[in-house]
Parts: structure tokens; C-alpha cells; sequence
């Protein structure tokens, strides 16, 4: 949900309680543009990728699609196979 806040003369912006003392990613794409992240260290939203089980499932996908060229999908012949 989108929130309009004031910096204040100390250049600070004000989250709210909620987010007191909690360790925050702040990106910043283009000049004015500014994306928040609480997280501890890895951004919570990202964290799921670091769990050992996650992390042995995207090795093993980016392994395979290291050595799998891509190809063409015949439609019908999916189609048939999923019947």
C-alpha cells in the first residue's frame, strides 16, 4: 500500500513502530527512486532460496539448464501425453 511521508530536516523518514530496530536493504534503482527491504542481511523475501533444500533444487535446475539446449514444443503431441 502505497504512503506519502515527509523527510524530515534530518533527512530521516519515519516507517512506523512496527519496524523499530529491524535491519532494512534500501536499493536504489534511479535517482529518486527508492526500494525498502526488511531482512537480515538477505532480504526476508529472498531468504527462501538460501534454505538447503532450495538451494540443492536450483543448483540442480541451473545445472540441467547448462547442459539442455532449449527446443521447440510440439503443442499436440503435450497435448496427447497429458490425456
Amino acid at each position: 500500500m502505497a504512503q506519502i511521508k515527509t523527510i524530515d530536516s534530518n533527512g530521516q523518514i519515519i516507517l512506523g513502530k512496527e519496524f523499530a530496530g529491524e535491519k532494512v536493504l534500501i536499493d536504489s534503482p534511479e535517482p529518486g527512486v527508492w526500494i525498502v527491504k526488511i531482512g537480515q542481511f538477505i532480504p526476508n523475501n529472498e531468504q527462501w532460496l538460501h534454505q538447503e533444500v532450495n538451494a540443492i533444487k536450483l543448483e540442480e535446475s541451473l545445472n540441467w539448464a547448462a547442459n539442455n539446449a532449449p527446443q521447440e514444443t510440439n503443442l499436440i503431441e503435450l497435448e496427447d501425453q497429458l490425456k
